[in-house]
């Protein structure tokens, strides 16, 4: 028996002997991120699968990630005579439900099926609130496609991000996602200081009346019209809004209480894991290691930021044509990382005033803030789609 020979085989067929120096950064990243995701508590439900993800993606020799077929990958640069689609990597394989936009989709359903419309339809004025937060959506510059798909980071929605990404910059995936997530978790540390920077104290001690009760009938309505309205609009918007609506419809006809549970729970979180693993996956180091992640991450702040601020001014604006009755800060919440902008919005008006009570006001805007997302994203995939 060649003892010699079979060490070295054992180690010429091991991930150390084709370790690169991209794959070990990439490694240390993901350990990072891991990090973050449970001990700082980052966006944990997705920041902890993607950071996985990235591990996963680059294991020396795994993989997990191949696609030797080009059938997912048409830009695959090592397709092989006589491939199929079980030769592809597993995570590959399973990246189709990215590629097809029927995660991110998926992901909408379970929000809108969480989404509680009656703030906004108690106070149809908060929607112009979210629809001001999107500015930074349409501000940034790149390349076409790919300023787009940065530039949607400003509206703190990770699905519509990956939606918008996996259509017009698919090599880009990865930092935006990373991106958009970080920012959604980083939001009371980044939101605050711009809304003290464009408010008054007077203006952030604004005290907003008792929202009206908003029936039924309305919130049946509702996700319907919006649906409708939307998609004769921007038809490529449709696959989103539908999503969403459909969920919200769940929830609010009281008769699909089962599907409404399986929307908010079961899928969500069973999509949440595919989705976050997968796109993590696609951070390679020869793509994600560049210059180009570095300008995603501070464009993306920068868009975020953009968003942010749109919304405080429209709010500001507000105040004024109502003289005085309402809050700019509920403006902020604009943008649609639910419920945890209302909060910030809540955490800011209280320490003004402490007897000031925002959330559900802001409420109305966060909520407008998903679908006024959605609606730029449509908007930008008209204009840049290829």
């Amino acid at each position: 028996m060649d003892i010699l020979g079979i060490l070295k085989g054992f180690w010429e067929s091991s991930g150390l002997a084709v370790l690169t120096w991209r794959e070990g950064v990439m490694i240390l990243v993901s350990f990072v991120l891991l990090y973050l995701a449970i001990a700082k508590k980052f966006e944990p439900l997705l920041l902890l699968p993607i950071a996985f993800g990235i591990l996963l993606a680059n294991l020396p020799g795994a993989g997990l990630m191949d696609d030797p077929t080009g059938i997912i990958d048409p830009l695959s640069t090592t397709i092989r005579e006589g491939a199929h689609w079980y030769d592809i990597g597993i995570l590959r394989l399973i990246y189709a439900g990215v590629k097809s936009s029927i995660f991110p989709c998926l992901i909408f359903m379970g929000v809108g099926a969480m989404t509680d419309f009656g703030p906004l339809l108690a106070n149809p004025m908060s929607l112009l609130l979210g629809a001001a937060a999107q500015l930074g959506a349409l501000l940034l510059g790149f390349t076409p496609q790919e300023a787009a798909a940065i530039g949607i980071i400003g509206g703190a929605d990770g699905p519509t991000a990956i939606f918008l990404a996996s259509k017009l910059a698919a090599h880009l995936l990865a930092p935006i996602a990373v991106a958009a997530y970080s920012y959604m978790a980083l939001i009371p540390i980044i939101q605050p200081p711009i809304m003290k920077l464009l408010t008054t104290k007077k203006e952030r001690s604004v005290e907003m009346k008792q929202l009206r009760t908003v029936s039924k009938t309305e919130k049946i309505i509702f996700p319907v019209v919006v649906l409708v309205i939307c998609a004769f609009m921007l038809p490529s918007v449709a696959p989103l809004i539908g999503m969403f609506m459909l969920g919200n419809l769940f929830r609010e006809s009281g008769v699909v209480e089962r599907l409404s549970d399986t929307a908010q729970n079961a899928l969500t979180n069973i999509v949440t894991i595919l989705l976050g693993v997968t796109v993590g996956a696609t951070a390679n180091g020869q793509t994600f290691l560049s210059k180009q992640t570095i300008f995603i991450i501070i464009l993306g702040l920068t868009a975020f930021c953009f968003s942010t601020a749109g919304g405080v001014l429209l709010g500001k604006l507000m105040y004024l044509v109502t003289k005085g009755k309402v809050n700019p800060l509920i403006g902020s919440a604009g943008v649609s990382a639910v419920p945890m902008a209302a909060r910030v919005s809540q955490v800011e008006g209280r320490k003004a005033n402490p007897t000031n009570f925002l959330l559900m006001h802001a409420m109305g805007p966060n909520v407008a803030g998903v679908i006024g997302s959605a609606v730029a994203a449509g908007f930008l995939l008209l204009l840049f789609g290829k």
